[in-house]
Protein backbone atom coordinates (compact mmCIF):
# COMPACT_ATOMS: atom_id res chain seq x y z
CA UNK A 1 0.00 0.00 0.00
CA UNK A 2 1.50 3.53 -0.67
CA UNK A 3 2.10 5.86 2.10
CA UNK A 4 -0.60 8.78 2.72
CA UNK A 5 1.23 11.82 1.30
CA UNK A 6 2.40 14.23 3.86
CA UNK A 7 3.84 17.81 3.20
CA UNK A 8 7.53 18.49 4.47
CA UNK A 9 8.66 21.15 5.81
CA UNK A 10 11.95 20.14 7.83
CA UNK A 11 14.13 22.36 6.42
CA UNK A 12 15.22 25.27 3.61
CA UNK A 13 17.67 22.43 1.31
CA UNK A 14 15.08 19.55 0.99
CA UNK A 15 14.69 20.63 -3.12
CA UNK A 16 17.58 20.80 -5.77
CA UNK A 17 18.19 23.89 -7.14
CA UNK A 18 15.98 27.06 -8.73
CA UNK A 19 14.65 26.23 -12.59
CA UNK A 20 17.27 28.70 -14.28
CA UNK A 21 20.38 27.37 -12.14
CA UNK A 22 19.72 23.48 -13.74
CA UNK A 23 19.69 25.15 -17.66
CA UNK A 24 22.36 27.07 -17.44
CA UNK A 25 24.43 24.05 -15.54
CA UNK A 26 23.12 22.01 -18.47
CA UNK A 27 23.94 24.83 -21.08
CA UNK A 28 27.35 24.92 -19.86
CA UNK A 29 28.07 21.08 -19.32
CA UNK A 30 29.83 20.12 -22.63
CA UNK A 31 31.91 23.50 -22.20
CA UNK A 32 35.27 23.34 -21.10
CA UNK A 33 36.62 25.92 -18.15
CA UNK A 34 39.42 27.03 -16.01
CA UNK A 35 39.18 25.20 -12.32
CA UNK A 36 39.27 26.21 -8.90
CA UNK A 37 37.35 29.19 -9.53
CA UNK A 38 39.01 30.97 -12.03
CA UNK A 39 36.79 30.27 -14.79
CA UNK A 40 34.44 33.01 -16.81
CA UNK A 41 31.67 32.41 -15.15
CA UNK A 42 32.82 32.52 -11.36
CA UNK A 43 34.29 36.18 -12.28
CA UNK A 44 31.37 36.73 -13.32
CA UNK A 45 29.43 35.85 -10.48
CA UNK A 46 32.11 38.01 -8.38
CA UNK A 47 31.09 41.19 -10.79
CA UNK A 48 27.71 40.57 -10.09
CA UNK A 49 27.83 40.18 -6.26
CA UNK A 50 30.13 43.55 -6.28
CA UNK A 51 27.70 45.54 -7.90
CA UNK A 52 24.61 43.94 -5.39
CA UNK A 53 26.71 44.83 -2.21
CA UNK A 54 27.75 47.87 -3.64
CA UNK A 55 31.58 46.81 -3.33
CA UNK A 56 33.52 47.04 -6.24
CA UNK A 57 37.03 46.00 -5.25
CA UNK A 58 35.37 43.01 -2.90
CA UNK A 59 37.22 39.70 -2.69
CA UNK A 60 34.82 36.86 -3.26
CA UNK A 61 35.68 32.86 -2.96
CA UNK A 62 33.46 30.52 -3.51
CA UNK A 63 32.90 27.15 -1.09
CA UNK A 64 30.70 24.82 -0.47
CA UNK A 65 28.64 24.64 2.83
CA UNK A 66 28.01 26.45 5.47
CA UNK A 67 30.07 24.77 7.99
CA UNK A 68 32.69 24.17 5.67
CA UNK A 69 32.77 28.44 4.96
CA UNK A 70 32.24 29.46 8.56
CA UNK A 71 35.16 27.34 9.80
CA UNK A 72 37.71 28.08 6.73
CA UNK A 73 36.53 32.02 7.56
CA UNK A 74 36.99 31.64 10.96
CA UNK A 75 39.91 30.24 11.26
CA UNK A 76 41.87 32.39 8.85
CA UNK A 77 41.06 35.50 10.26
CA UNK A 78 41.85 34.49 14.14
CA UNK A 79 45.18 34.51 15.64
CA UNK A 80 46.10 30.94 17.07
CA UNK A 81 45.31 32.62 20.37
CA UNK A 82 41.71 33.61 19.56
CA UNK A 83 38.36 32.94 19.78
CA UNK A 84 35.27 34.09 18.54
CA UNK A 85 32.21 35.44 20.47
CA UNK A 86 28.75 34.05 19.50
CA UNK A 87 25.75 33.79 20.82
CA UNK A 88 24.66 30.61 23.06
CA UNK A 89 22.36 29.44 19.88
CA UNK A 90 24.99 30.01 17.58
CA UNK A 91 25.27 27.80 15.15
CA UNK A 92 28.61 27.51 15.27
CA UNK A 93 28.62 26.63 18.73
CA UNK A 94 25.72 23.99 18.82
CA UNK A 95 25.20 22.50 15.22
CA UNK A 96 28.24 22.33 13.57
CA UNK A 97 29.69 19.28 15.41
CA UNK A 98 32.72 21.04 16.81
CA UNK A 99 33.93 22.25 13.74
CA UNK A 100 35.07 25.79 14.75
CA UNK A 101 37.28 24.33 17.66
CA UNK A 102 38.53 21.42 15.59
CA UNK A 103 40.96 24.50 13.86
CA UNK A 104 41.88 25.34 17.38
CA UNK A 105 39.51 28.39 17.99
CA UNK A 106 37.34 28.29 21.09
CA UNK A 107 33.56 29.35 21.04
CA UNK A 108 32.69 32.37 23.60
CA UNK A 109 29.25 32.27 24.40
CA UNK A 110 27.00 35.10 25.69
CA UNK A 111 23.12 35.05 26.47
CA UNK A 112 20.89 35.28 23.45
CA UNK A 113 17.30 36.69 23.42
CA UNK A 114 15.41 34.78 20.43
CA UNK A 115 18.93 33.76 18.76
CA UNK A 116 19.87 37.64 19.30
CA UNK A 117 22.75 38.97 21.32
CA UNK A 118 22.69 42.43 22.51
CA UNK A 119 25.76 44.85 22.24
CA UNK A 120 25.94 45.45 25.89
CA UNK A 121 26.88 41.31 26.35
CA UNK A 122 29.29 41.57 23.72
CA UNK A 123 31.05 44.17 25.45
CA UNK A 124 30.90 42.59 28.77
CA UNK A 125 32.81 39.56 27.03
CA UNK A 126 35.11 41.79 25.61
CA UNK A 127 36.05 43.55 28.85
CA UNK A 128 35.62 40.34 30.66
CA UNK A 129 38.75 39.05 29.25
CA UNK A 130 40.41 42.93 28.61
CA UNK A 131 39.75 43.64 32.67
CA UNK A 132 41.26 39.85 33.57
CA UNK A 133 44.73 39.98 34.92
CA UNK A 134 45.33 36.58 33.81
CA UNK A 135 44.01 37.64 30.30
CA UNK A 136 47.54 36.26 29.02
CA UNK A 137 46.27 32.34 30.16
CA UNK A 138 42.95 33.36 28.48
CA UNK A 139 41.38 32.55 25.27
CA UNK A 140 41.49 36.71 23.37
CA UNK A 141 38.19 37.63 22.21
CA UNK A 142 39.49 38.07 17.88
CA UNK A 143 36.04 38.16 16.54
CA UNK A 144 31.85 38.24 17.04
CA UNK A 145 29.95 35.77 14.70
CA UNK A 146 26.32 36.89 14.16
CA UNK A 147 23.72 35.32 11.97
CA UNK A 148 21.01 37.13 9.71
CA UNK A 149 18.59 35.57 10.18
CA UNK A 150 19.25 33.93 13.37
CA UNK A 151 18.79 30.47 13.99
CA UNK A 152 15.40 30.68 15.43
CA UNK A 153 14.66 32.80 12.22
CA UNK A 154 14.75 36.51 13.70
CA UNK A 155 16.28 39.33 12.43
CA UNK A 156 18.86 42.03 14.00
CA UNK A 157 17.96 45.73 13.10
CA UNK A 158 20.08 47.75 11.46
CA UNK A 159 21.13 49.87 13.89
CA UNK A 160 21.65 47.24 16.40
CA UNK A 161 24.50 45.74 13.91
CA UNK A 162 25.68 49.20 13.70
CA UNK A 163 26.29 49.27 17.32
CA UNK A 164 28.00 46.03 17.46
CA UNK A 165 29.69 47.17 14.54
CA UNK A 166 31.10 50.01 15.84
CA UNK A 167 31.90 47.95 19.33
CA UNK A 168 34.04 45.83 17.12
CA UNK A 169 35.67 48.36 15.24
CA UNK A 170 36.67 49.98 18.96
CA UNK A 171 38.10 47.12 20.56
CA UNK A 172 39.68 45.59 17.21
CA UNK A 173 37.36 42.53 16.89
CA UNK A 174 36.27 40.94 13.40
CA UNK A 175 33.04 41.50 12.50
CA UNK A 176 31.34 38.66 10.86
CA UNK A 177 27.95 37.50 9.09
CA UNK A 178 27.08 34.14 8.71
CA UNK A 179 24.35 34.59 5.72
CA UNK A 180 23.05 31.39 5.05
CA UNK A 181 19.56 32.49 5.01
CA UNK A 182 20.14 36.00 4.04
CA UNK A 183 18.21 36.00 0.77
CA UNK A 184 15.10 35.22 3.21
CA UNK A 185 15.86 38.33 5.07
CA UNK A 186 15.79 40.80 1.87
CA UNK A 187 11.93 38.97 1.38
CA UNK A 188 11.08 39.50 4.78
CA UNK A 189 9.34 43.17 4.98
CA UNK A 190 10.51 43.38 8.70
CA UNK A 191 13.99 43.76 7.08
CA UNK A 192 15.86 47.21 6.92
CA UNK A 193 19.42 44.99 6.50
CA UNK A 194 20.32 45.80 2.57
CA UNK A 195 23.13 43.62 0.70
CA UNK A 196 24.87 47.07 0.50
CA UNK A 197 25.03 47.81 4.65
CA UNK A 198 26.82 44.31 4.72
CA UNK A 199 30.35 45.27 3.25
CA UNK A 200 30.71 48.42 6.24
CA UNK A 201 29.55 46.60 9.19
CA UNK A 202 31.24 43.42 8.33
CA UNK A 203 34.81 42.79 7.99
CA UNK A 204 34.11 39.81 6.24
CA UNK A 205 30.47 37.67 5.16
CA UNK A 206 29.03 35.03 3.45
CA UNK A 207 25.76 34.89 1.02
CA UNK A 208 24.09 31.31 0.92
CA UNK A 209 22.98 29.87 -1.63
CA UNK A 210 22.50 26.39 -0.46
CA UNK A 211 19.14 26.95 1.58
CA UNK A 212 18.34 29.93 -1.11
CA UNK A 213 18.17 28.14 -4.20
CA UNK A 214 21.46 26.23 -5.21
CA UNK A 215 22.71 22.89 -5.32
CA UNK A 216 24.92 23.81 -3.15
CA UNK A 217 27.26 26.56 -2.59
CA UNK A 218 27.74 29.71 -0.64
CA UNK A 219 29.81 33.01 -1.65
CA UNK A 220 32.28 34.44 1.10
CA UNK A 221 33.11 37.86 1.06
CA UNK A 222 35.84 40.26 1.80
CA UNK A 223 34.94 43.68 1.56
CA UNK A 224 38.52 45.06 1.74
CA UNK A 225 40.64 42.85 -0.22
CA UNK A 226 43.75 41.22 1.12
CA UNK A 227 41.92 40.93 4.34
CA UNK A 228 43.27 37.34 4.54
CA UNK A 229 46.42 37.12 2.42
CA UNK A 230 46.89 33.72 0.34
CA UNK A 231 43.25 33.01 1.26
CA UNK A 232 42.96 30.68 -1.95
CA UNK A 233 45.99 28.31 -0.61
CA UNK A 234 44.52 28.45 3.12
CA UNK A 235 41.19 27.97 1.35
CA UNK A 236 42.83 24.71 -0.27
CA UNK A 237 44.72 23.77 2.86
CA UNK A 238 41.65 22.94 4.37
CA UNK A 239 40.19 20.73 1.12
CA UNK A 240 37.75 23.42 0.61
CA UNK A 241 38.74 24.46 -3.26
CA UNK A 242 36.58 22.87 -5.40
CA UNK A 243 38.56 21.91 -8.63
CA UNK A 244 35.22 22.00 -10.98
CA UNK A 245 34.68 25.71 -9.60
CA UNK A 246 32.46 26.77 -12.21
CA UNK A 247 29.91 24.87 -10.62
CA UNK A 248 29.45 27.48 -7.52
CA UNK A 249 29.95 30.51 -9.71
CA UNK A 250 27.24 29.44 -12.63
CA UNK A 251 25.12 29.28 -10.01
CA UNK A 252 25.71 32.30 -8.13
CA UNK A 253 25.90 34.13 -11.44
CA UNK A 254 22.44 33.01 -11.87
CA UNK A 255 21.08 33.75 -8.32
CA UNK A 256 22.65 37.40 -9.13
CA UNK A 257 21.18 37.84 -12.24
CA UNK A 258 18.45 40.24 -12.61
CA UNK A 259 18.20 40.43 -8.88
CA UNK A 260 16.95 37.23 -8.58
CA UNK A 261 18.34 36.53 -4.72
CA UNK A 262 16.70 39.79 -3.86
CA UNK A 263 13.42 37.90 -4.85
CA UNK A 264 14.29 34.25 -4.04
CA UNK A 265 12.71 34.25 -0.81
CA UNK A 266 9.47 35.54 -1.59
CA UNK A 267 7.44 32.74 -1.82
CA UNK A 268 9.01 31.25 1.47
CA UNK A 269 7.94 33.82 3.42
CA UNK A 270 4.59 34.84 2.41
CA UNK A 271 3.95 30.48 3.24
CA UNK A 272 5.31 30.89 6.67
CA UNK A 273 3.31 33.89 7.58
CA UNK A 274 -0.11 31.25 6.12
CA UNK A 275 1.35 28.65 8.30
CA UNK A 276 2.24 30.93 11.24
CA UNK A 277 -1.93 32.12 10.81
CA UNK A 278 -2.96 28.84 11.05
CA UNK A 279 -0.76 27.52 13.40
CA UNK A 280 -2.16 30.39 15.61
CA UNK A 281 -5.53 29.70 14.64
CA UNK A 282 -5.33 26.07 15.44
CA UNK A 283 -4.31 27.31 19.02
CA UNK A 284 -0.48 26.20 19.44
CA UNK A 285 1.86 28.78 21.60
CA UNK A 286 4.64 29.68 19.25
CA UNK A 287 7.83 31.02 19.98
CA UNK A 288 10.72 33.42 19.30
CA UNK A 289 8.66 35.59 17.23
CA UNK A 290 10.24 34.42 13.78
CA UNK A 291 9.06 37.24 10.55
CA UNK A 292 10.89 34.69 8.19
CA UNK A 293 10.27 31.34 6.64
CA UNK A 294 11.37 29.56 10.19
CA UNK A 295 8.22 28.89 12.40
CA UNK A 296 8.50 27.18 15.55
CA UNK A 297 5.52 25.98 17.94
CA UNK A 298 5.52 24.26 20.99
CA UNK A 299 3.28 21.23 21.13
CA UNK A 300 2.52 18.76 23.36
CA UNK A 301 3.84 15.13 23.69
CA UNK A 302 0.35 13.39 23.66
CA UNK A 303 0.18 15.65 20.19
CA UNK A 304 3.02 14.68 17.97
CA UNK A 305 1.78 11.40 16.47
CA UNK A 306 -1.07 13.10 15.69
CA UNK A 307 0.76 16.28 13.88
CA UNK A 308 2.86 13.68 12.61
CA UNK A 309 0.13 12.27 10.39
CA UNK A 310 -0.40 15.82 9.19
CA UNK A 311 2.92 17.16 7.95
CA UNK A 312 7.00 16.22 8.29
CA UNK A 313 7.87 18.57 10.74
CA UNK A 314 11.42 19.37 12.47
CA UNK A 315 12.43 18.95 16.36
CA UNK A 316 13.82 21.84 17.22
CA UNK A 317 14.20 21.22 21.37
CA UNK A 318 12.54 19.76 24.15
CA UNK A 319 10.93 22.54 25.82
CA UNK A 320 10.14 20.58 29.39
CA UNK A 321 8.82 16.94 30.08
CA UNK A 322 5.45 17.10 28.33
CA UNK A 323 6.50 19.73 25.71
CA UNK A 324 8.57 20.11 22.41
CA UNK A 325 9.28 22.40 20.04
CA UNK A 326 8.84 21.85 16.75
CA UNK A 327 10.15 23.99 13.33
CA UNK A 328 8.10 23.93 10.39
CA UNK A 329 10.58 25.32 7.56
CA UNK A 330 9.58 27.31 4.36
CA UNK A 331 11.95 27.63 1.12
CA UNK A 332 12.11 29.29 -2.06
CA UNK A 333 10.43 26.23 -3.73
CA UNK A 334 7.75 25.62 -1.16
CA UNK A 335 4.26 24.71 -3.26
CA UNK A 336 1.29 26.46 -2.68
CA UNK A 337 -0.74 23.00 -2.43
CA UNK A 338 1.61 21.55 0.32
CA UNK A 339 0.90 25.34 2.49
CA UNK A 340 -2.86 24.58 2.16
CA UNK A 341 -3.16 21.00 2.76
CA UNK A 342 -1.24 21.60 5.97
CA UNK A 343 -3.47 24.89 6.38
CA UNK A 344 -6.33 22.74 6.15
CA UNK A 345 -5.03 19.65 8.21
CA UNK A 346 -4.90 22.29 11.03
CA UNK A 347 -8.17 23.90 10.64
CA UNK A 348 -9.47 20.46 11.38
CA UNK A 349 -7.47 20.55 14.73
Amino acid sequence: MPSVYKPSFTCDYEEGAHPAILARLQETNWEKAAGYGLDAYSESARARIREAIGCPDAEIHFLLGGTQVNAVMIDSLLAPYQGVIAPESGHVRLHEAGAIERTGHKVLAVPQTDGKMKACDVAAAIAAWEDDLNRDHMVMPGMVYVTHPTEFGTLYTLAELEEMSALCRAHGLRFYLDGARFAYALACPENDVALTDLPRLFDAFYLGGTKCGALLGEAAVFPRPGTVPHFFSIQKQHGALLAKGRLLGIQFDELFRDGLYGRIGVPAIEAAQRIRAALQQAGFQQCYGSPTNQSFAIVADADLPRLGEMVVYDFWEKLDADHTIIRLCTSWATRAEDVDALVEALSQW
